[in-house]
């Protein structure tokens, strides 16, 4: 567990079972906004080329984290990315030192 104060993401992994992965995608992204609600800066997910999901998610702090977490938000896209999970890698919670990522909104157009 952390013990960020400060902005942190937190780097998750998955391979899912084929033909879950549209399914995964909706329920991440119901469960991102209602985590947003709950004070996350948002989160983005990624195919790799090794065929793995990765998704990320930002947090001002691991007590702003444990809150939105406390509570089941939404049980069924809780449960739909459950199932739709093959094989879960441990998550990572990473500090950033240097950040010039600009939001994709922006870019958008």
């Amino acid at each position: 567990m952390s013990t960020a104060k400060t902005p942190f993401i937190v780097l998750y992994c998955w391979r899912l079972h084929p033909g879950r992965e549209a399914g995964f995608i909706a329920a991440w992204s119901r469960l991102t906004e209602r985590l947003k609600e709950r004070g996350s800066l948002g989160s983005r997910l990624h195919r790799g080329p090794d065929g793995l999901i990765y998704g990320y998610a930002q947090w001002p702090s691991d007590e702003v984290r444990l809150a939105a977490f406390a509570e089941n938000l939404d049980p069924d896209a809780s449960e739909y990315m459950s199932i739709a999970i093959a094989e879960r890698f441990p998550e990572l919670q990473l500090e950033p030192v240097a950040d010039y990522l600009e939001p994709l909104a922006s870019r958008a157009g």
